[in-house]
């Protein structure tokens, strides 16, 4: 699960999905801008910001906050994201994929693992970020968030809306298929990297304080290439990239992209490839601008278009895929495939993604390892000065982000 784009900011451009090449903004018709590879800041996309872009049913309020104009509307062409576009032909692309909640990556993260987010439909609040002696930092959404008063609002079966502890006591498929003796693994950026809050499982308790939260389960991304190339890798495994990687603005696009070519060529490569099926997504659109309306399923979603992509030996070849689906989609997969119960309503009614696959034939002998990505400017750690070539001149970037 990468971060923060839009199917129309990643895929508008497309041929033959359901992209957009303009957008509407507060009543006028707009392009979309070339987006470039660092952003000089991110984009609001918490639940207020869905809210603001929704704007009365207007779906054209995304020009929010310092950066929102113009960078919300903006979208890639295809020599800026030349490896998720290749995938895209030779496997298959879903336009029709959203966000499990219209809000931002806290409630979005725990549907990737458990088809529901226990009511939550923000981020949490009064977070705070710990500073030990030796100067690493400490950042947790779950069970070990540090803060005053920290809480997140849910919103009950009735509508009311509450504030709840980051901690959920409700099951994850990683609990199912560990009772029922699959093997599988959670990998996430450390305790001290940016991106640990990410892991969605430091927020179930049936996880976080039991055995299931130790290594063997509970992995270092950083140690993610070189266990695929070993073929470590179990049955099941999730994967949320450091921050750094992620796609999440500011954050370069082009190393978001290296690090996934570099995770898919290592499968492809391996020989657990006959074997395996990719799902790689964004965790929601990140304030970025996408033209299709998000269906109304019930009071927590679905949030805006995010691009996803099927990648596997059995996939169909340059398949546009335009079931409807979201992050409970890969679950009701898994689910299936090893037999197990509909754990929430929201995995029972998705679909499975069987109709992407050709189950019935050999397994295609076409693969093609990725190409490594040209011109990514700058180093994935260190945010770019004031003289970035890719934003007008006079742009004033977040100061924080040079810290």
């Amino acid at each position: 699960m990468m971060e923060n784009r839009s199917f129309d900011n990643l895929f508008g451009r497309f041929p033959g999905a359901r992209g957009a090449t303009t957008g509407l903004k507060f009543g006028q018709e707009v392009p979309l801008e070339p987006c470039p590879q660092w952003l000089p800041g991110d984009l609001p996309h918490d639940r207020a910001a869905h809210l603001n872009a929704v704007n009365g049913g207007t779906f054209d309020g995304f020009a929010l906050g310092q950066f929102g104009d113009p960078w919300a509307y903006t979208a890639f062409e295809q020599r800026q994201v030349p490896n998720y576009w290749r995938l895209a032909r030779d496997y298959v692309l879903c336009d029709n994929f959203f966000s499990s909640v219209a809000g931002p990556s806290f409630p979005n993260h725990f549907f990737f693992v458990a088809g529901q987010a226990g009511g939550a439909l923000d981020n949490p609040e009064n977070i705070e970020t710990r500073v030990e002696e030796n100067g690493r930092r400490f950042k947790s959404w779950g069970c070990d968030a540090v803060g005053d008063n920290v809480f997140v609002l849910v919103k009950d079966g009735n509508g009311n809306t509450t504030k709840h502890d980051t901690c959920f006591n409700f099951r994850s498929v990683p609990e199912q298929l560990e009772e029922a003796g699959v093997s599988w693994a959670y990998y996430s950026a450390s305790p001290y990297q940016p991106g640990y809050f990410w892991n969605a499982l430091n927020g179930v308790s049936g996880v976080f304080h039991t055995d299931l939260w130790r290594p063997e389960r509970v992995r270092a991304v950083d140690d993610l290439i070189d266990d695929v190339r070993s073929e470590r890798l179990p049955a099941v495994t999730w994967v949320t990239p450091r921050f750094e990687l992620s796609d999440h603005p500011p954050e370069s696009t082009c190393f978001a992209q290296e690090w996934v070519t570099d995770l898919v060529n290592g499968v492809m490569e391996s020989g657990a490839w006959e074997h395996t099926a990719m799902f790689i997504t964004w965790d929601e659109w990140g304030g970025f601008y996408d033209h299709v309306r998000p269906p109304e399923v019930d009071d927590l979603g679905f949030g805006f278009r995010v691009p996803t992509l099927v990648v596997s030996p059995f996939a169909r070849k340059g398949y546009v895929d335009d079931a409807e689906g979201e992050f409970s989609s890969p679950l009701k997969f898994i689910e299936d495939n090893w037999g197990l119960s509909y754990l929430t309503d929201r995995i029972e009614r998705t679909h499975n993604f069987e109709h992407v696959f050709a189950f019935e034939r050999n397994a295609r002998r076409d693969r093609q390892p990725l190409p490594r990505v040209e011109g990514c400017y700058g180093t994935p750690w260190d945010f770019p000065g004031f003289d970035y070539p890719g934003w007008p001149e006079g742009t004033m970037p977040e100061e924080s982000h040079f810290v």
